[in-house]
């Protein structure tokens, strides 16, 4: 069943300071992979540093409905691996709560398997598109059924065919789900982007024992011939979750952010070039190498100017638009973005809720169809905005309040929890009256 909506609102003071050392939860995209990966392998994996937030949870949960056999202590995780088809059809709906790469990527991993399910969510992820995967999956012969193309939706797993796809958005997700899918499919199975995304699945896949190959025409996955290898991983801290901190020491000069064991893959780190572009000092320690690669990040505020964005920018800094627009409001000049609709399917139209939380704090805000414009610098203040219960918009909108004359109070800003359940108390700690 659908959860509530959740309502409860905080209250954000602003800041003369902003200045600290702080860690971020694990990132929840590569924490989703890596269950669903270990889940089909053969043996015991291990996956370190989970974050504790609600996405994955509804994605531990959603698997042991399926017959995993997964453990939990603390952000440690065993899970014991015996193939697809160890899965068993669920008692009930899986519930994906409010996230959508859980749904997505379960039905790409459901598609070529021996059982039905139905997978549902909350109402924010009853209202986001899946026939951007359900079509193409439907292409390689996989039986789903949804009304207009949203949740519920119910998977009969069947045998599959290789495809090559070409994605007419950007979509990590999408491109995920149909590698997942090819993996029980006959024949390989290619995925062309219109614009670099996110390669998690492949780093997981490849340190696997799986054929998956980027190559000019697109990443192909060959199907499996033998179990995927059990994996031991830590995961890093969510370059995501550490974006809202780094806007915060940005927004003023002098104001800096030490942020420790954070993700640095290359196909997730764009907003570091923005960041720079703007004119904020930028300083990676590390990465190291490995599955994934980590470091320490500084970022120091400096003047800032505006930039204009492309949609290859917004497709690799998705996730970051949201903190991005709020820098652009103490920005010197107009920042632009252009080919940001995807922005508007998201757990809310992050476009339109930014706009208008943004404005009710004294921001010049144009809105477009595929984009944004902000005029900056802007003299913030004090207002009540609303999250729509987008947990990256609440985020967004305390950092915008640390810059604001008088306190601002988001409502439905609980809705954080989905990936960050103490980021509150982390804001406190790093703004200082």
């Amino acid at each position: 069943m659908p959860r509530a909506e959740v309502e409860a609102a905080r209250t954000v003071s602003s800041a003369t300071r902003v200045a600290g050392e702080l860690a971020v939860p694990g990132d929840k995209s590569i924490a989703h992979r890596a269950l669903m990966l270990a889940a089909l392998a053969q043996g015991e994996s291990w996956v370190h540093g989970l974050p504790e937030g609600e996405d994955v949870l509804a994605t531990v949960a959603c698997l042991r409905g399926l017959g995993a056999n997964i453990q939990r202590s603390g952000r440690t995780a065993r899970i014991r691996g015996a193939g697809l088809s160890s899965f068993a059809t669920p008692h009930g709906d899986l519930d994906c709560a409010n996230s959508g790469t859980t749904m997505r990527l379960l039905l790409g991993l459901l598609a070529g398997s021996a059982i039905s399910a139905t997978l549902d969510g909350d109402a924010s992820l009853r209202r986001r598109p899946m026939d951007r995967v359900i079509e193409p999956l439907r292409s390689m012969g996989a039986r789903i059924e949804a009304r207009e193309g949203r949740a519920p939706v119910s998977v009969t797993g069947t045998s599959l065919q290789g495809r090559r796809h070409a994605l007419a958005i950007a979509s990590a997700q999408v491109k995920s789900a149909l590698l997942l899918a090819g993996l029980s499919a006959s024949g390989p199975t290619t995925v062309v982007e219109p614009a670099p995304t996110r390669d998690h699945t492949e780093r997981l896949l490849r340190a696997m024992g799986t054929d998956v190959t980027a190559t000019a025409d697109g990443v192909v996955v060959r199907p499996l011939h033998q179990p995927l290898r059990p994996i031991e991983l830590a995961v890093p801290g969510d370059f995501s979750s550490a974006a809202f901190w780094m806007a915060a020491a940005a927004l003023r000069p002098g104001w800096s952010v030490i942020i420790g064991d954070v993700g640095l893959n290359p196909t997730r780190t764009a907003f570091l070039a923005l960041l720079r572009s703007m004119g904020a000092e930028v300083k990676i320690e590390g990465p190291s190498a490995d599955i994934e690669p980590r470091g320490m990040l500084t970022v120091t505020g400096q003047r800032l100017r505006a930039i204009a964005l492309g949609a290859a920018d917004v497709a690799a800094a998705i996730d970051e638009i949201p903190a991005l627009l709020v820098l652009a409001t103490q920005a010197e000049g107009v920042t632009t973005i252009e080919g940001a609709g995807e922005l508007r399917v998201k757990e809310s139209d992050r476009i339109a809720t930014m706009a208008d939380g943004l404005r009710r704090m004294g921001a010049i805000v144009e809105e477009r169809p595929d984009g944004v414009s902000v005029h900056g610098p802007a003299a913030l203040h004090g207002a009540t905005v609303e999250s729509q219960g987008d947990h990256r918009v609440a985020m967004a909108l305390a950092v915008a309040a640390l810059v604001a004359s008088g306190p601002t109070t988001i409502e439905g800003a609980d809705c954080v929890a989905v990936s960050y359940p103490n980021f509150f108390a982390q804001l406190q700690e790093l703004s200082h009256e």
